[in-house]
């Protein structure tokens, strides 16, 4: 039977694994389900819209799957926030369930969520990202996996965050930011995120392949849509290609710009 203190509320219609831990004057609705190994920290909520895998710690005051922040909003929409296995979510994160009929807010595995990150309805994060202290993601914002975003940085609904890419704290995005690159600013990129890749096994073949697409688009003086015109005369490793294909879906926001750096090389001309 799950471990559950007496001063919790955890309605019978909710599926607890048998060893799930439950503390003090947490609230969990009917229709939660919480999978084996789980811990749940006081004066958390789950609502009766989150359905989480297997080891997941939930932080004092977290509050998972409340209603979007949306005018739009209908309070009878069936939507949902799904949680995968082995994440940390600290004290009062608060995670909203998707806004949309059938709608989901997705949360992957391995992920470590400092206190006080938000996640707007519909966001998507994908596995081992670390988001710091206090970030505010909007709805629909996309993470990919082994991202890493700075304290207090915030960021526009719609918004894609790149794969491997690393946030400086304190920041705000209202545009995409492409995989494997280092951000700040306001919307700025400041070079390839040289140590980041070689924590992830890239080799120094692939790193300076990801360099020569990061500077054909940025320092070719070339106009986004040359440069990517230019790159299909090129054969590129899947990495170089991702960082490729990323920048030429990013409709909705546009991409990050470069910072012009003088003598004409950028920080991921310098970085091995």
């Amino acid at each position: 039977m799950p471990l559950i203190h007496p001063s919790a509320f955890v309605d019978p219609a909710s599926r607890l694994a048998a060893d799930v831990q439950v503390g003090p004057g947490v609230i969990i609705e009917s229709g939660a389900v919480i999978g084996e190994g789980c811990r749940i920290q006081a004066h958390a909520v789950i609502t009766g819209h989150v359905k989480m895998g297997a080891r997941n710690t939930v932080g004092y005051g977290a509050i998972l799957g409340a209603d979007p922040q949306d005018y739009d909003f209908k309070p009878g929409t069936k939507s949902e926030v799904l949680i995968g296995d082995d994440n940390i979510i600290r004290e009062y994160v608060t995670i909203h369930r998707g806004t949309k009929e059938g709608s989901v807010t997705q949360v992957g595995d391995n992920n470590f969520l400092m206190v006080g990150v938000h996640l707007g309805h519909n966001a998507s994060i994908g596995n081992r990202v670390i988001i710091a202290n206090n970030c505010l993601l909007a709805g629909y914002v996309e993470v990919q996996d082994g991202a890493v975003l700075g304290g207090g940085s915030v960021f526009h609904q719609f918004l894609r965050v790149g794969r491997l890419c690393m946030v400086r704290g304190g920041e705000r995005f209202p545009k995409d930011i492409p995989p494997f690159v280092s951000a700040y600013g306001t919307s700025m990129v400041a070079g390839i995120n040289a140590v980041g890749l070689k924590r992830a096994g890239f080799s120094s073949e692939t790193r300076l392949e990801i360099k020569r697409a990061f500077r054909l688009i940025y320092h070719s003086g070339l106009n986004i849509t040359q440069a990517l015109e230019e790159s299909k005369k090129t054969s590129w490793g899947p990495e170089a290609q991702e960082f490729l294909d990323f920048i030429a879906s990013a409709k909705k926001r546009g991409v990050c710009a470069v910072k012009p750096v003088r003598g004409g090389s950028s920080s991921s001309d310098r970085e091995e």
